[in-house]
């Protein structure tokens, strides 16, 4: 009473539609577990790299290390070494304990990284399983989130964004029925649990606040007296902890977490982002907006859709300097979601209507239909994943596993000559943000980065390295993190004299410079007292080494 239905029948179903639909599945299935080969390994040859592979990991290392010390990251950039972070510390404080077993390494936080992408897949699988009924489409819905090139490219890195992405994922699928559990005390342990891991997701990176925005919008939405109290006890706990680290570090987790975080916005990056993230996920993207409006008119809303809203919102930063496809990852997992429970509830019959003027209006019209309909959706939900996965094809293109392959495919290679990335073909004209990494590195790679660690270790001096690995494995000290030094200058919050005077006294022995991400006085200082000695490419990126130039030459010029 009160709503209108529309429901398959499996008596109706022709064996031959079954037997089609069985095989589309399995086809869907064996190609999205040949994603998940593909990226265990490419997470297994990343783990075994010793050198920075994208950049900046090596100033990730840095922080897990100084947190390994008791000490805080967020330091005065005006004194030697001028070094800081600009991230929370939970990642970091994770990965610290490592660094007492193993010392530095990249292996492990590269480890908790991709493991990290694992538990999101499989929270989404528990989602969809738990609200669709149906274990191969939550099966197929968490292989889509490993499969997406975004989280190939960036999962396996020694960053912090998966492991956020991991407590946000946990969390709203704790809350997704939080609010109807009977057992006051379960309940209360369960918002508890994931307002905590919200929190976690926050002091794991800034970015997470659109998820927090989410899941109190909904618990409002569902008890709004419980969703005050309980979300007034997670504002105290996240404000005493924000507190508690300024006061420790004297203002500079302020200062470098918050203040030098407002970047530049290109919105020709955002906009050619959101192109290239629907050109590869618009298979799961449909059936998701489709979800999200029959659950706006037709049904209660779910966090899932305000999750997906919210996340989605948020990816408009992705045009920020500094920003780029990472910041898709948490709509990634919501994508995959819904899609997964739009697929669940066409293959089951599960879908219901509010009696209301847009079911007699739309819904009512289609009833007499719903066998045709239902076959349809036999045929059509498996090659939505098909097609997703034709959509988001990477592949490394040498090597005894993957070249056969890639010749049956006739795929050949368009990143660093050894891999296919669909991205690629996207990307060339929607945007420059997409990450250039995910192809395998090889041992003239590891060649090349000992011997930058060879150079540095015989300078007599210290080394002003771009990347801080080389510095760490030659026993020097790591000087600044040249992203942050340029988002505080960009910010005018950088005066860097004391930096300078060290460049124009050629304190440096040697300079090592890939991407130059410097603030442009740095440059323009080490332009003029130092030169190209030589330039090493390791992993498809040219390393320039600059050696100072000598005095008495610079003055018969």
């Amino acid at each position: 009473m009160g709503e209108s239905t529309l429901q398959s029948s499996s008596v109706l179903t022709p064996s031959w539609l079954s037997s089609v639909h069985r095989l589309l599945l399995m086809a869907a299935l064996i190609i999205l577990l040949g994603y998940l080969c593909v990226y265990v390994a490419y997470a297994s040859n990343l783990i075994q790299f010793p050198f920075d592979y994208d950049q900046g990991e090596g100033f990730e290392l840095v922080d897990t290390l100084l947190f390994s010390q008791g000490r805080w990251p967020y330091l005065d950039t005006e004194i030697y070494p001028f070094y800081s972070s600009n991230y929370p510390p939970l990642f970091h404080v994770m990965a610290a304990p490592f660094v007492w077993i193993f010392g530095p390494s990249y292996a492990y936080g590269r480890l908790l990284g991709f493991a990290g992408t694992l538990v999101t897949g499989g929270a989404i699988g528990c989602a969809v399983y738990r609200d669709g009924q149906h274990r191969l489409i939550a099966l197929l819905s968490a292989l889509a989130f490993l499969a997406s090139n975004s989280i190939y490219h960036i999962g396996p890195l020694f960053r912090q964004h998966m492991t956020m992405v991991m407590f946000e994922t946990l969390a709203v699928v704790v809350l997704a029925h939080a609010n109807e559990i009977e057992d006051t005390g379960q309940r209360r342990r369960r918002l508890i649990l994931g307002l905590a891991l919200i929190l976690a997701a926050g002091y794991t990176k800034q970015l997470a606040y659109a998820t927090a925005i989410a899941a109190l919008a909904f618990l409002f939405v569902r008890s709004p007296r419980r969703s005050v109290i309980y979300g007034a006890g997670f504002a105290l706990a996240g404000a005493a902890i924000f507190l508690w680290i300024n006061r420790s570090t004297d203002g500079q987790w302020w200062l470098q977490t918050i203040s030098a975080n407002v970047n530049t916005f290109y919105p020709d990056q955002t906009i050619g982002l959101f192109r290239l993230w629907f050109s590869l996920h618009g298979f799961l993207i449909v059936p998701a907006v489709l979800y999200v409006l029959y659950e706006f008119y037709f049904d209660r809303i779910s966090i899932y859709a305000l999750w997906w809203i919210a996340a989605t919102t948020n990816a408009i930063l992705s045009g920020k300097w500094g920003a780029g496809d990472s910041y898709f990852a948490t709509t990634i997992a919501a994508t995959c979601v819904l899609a997964g429970l739009f697929a669940a509830r066409t293959l089951t019959g599960g879908w219901h209507f509010a009696a209301n003027y847009l079911s007699r209006l739309l819904i009512d019209p289609l009833r007499r239909f719903s066998a045709p309909l239902a076959r349809t959706g036999l045929i059509l939900i498996p090659l939505l994943f098909i097609g997703y996965g034709r959509a988001v094809l990477h592949l490394p293109t040498d090597g005894p596993l993957f070249a056969p392959v890639a010749a049956l495919l006739h795929i050949t290679p368009n990143a660093h000559g050894t891999f296919y990335d669909s991205a690629r073909e996207m990307d060339g004209s929607f945007s420059g943000g997409y990450a250039d990494i995910g192809h395998l590195t090889t041992q003239a790679d590891v060649e090349a980065g000992d011997r930058i660690v060879e150079l540095i270790r015989e300078a007599d001096g210290p080394v002003l390295s771009e990347e801080a690995g080389f510095n760490l494995l030659a026993g020097k000290d790591v000087v600044t993190n040249p992203t942050q030094l340029l988002n505080l200058a960009n910010n005018g919050l950088f005066e860097g004299a004391a930096l300078l005077n060290m460049i124009e006294t050629r304190a440096f022995e040697l300079i090592v410079l890939r991407a130059q991400f410097y603030p442009v006085p740095i440059l323009q200082a080490i332009g003029r007292r130092y030169r190209q000695s030589e330039a090493i490419e390791m992993n498809g990126f040219r390393y320039l080494i600059l050696r100072p130039i000598d005095e008495t030459m610079s003055l018969s010029r």
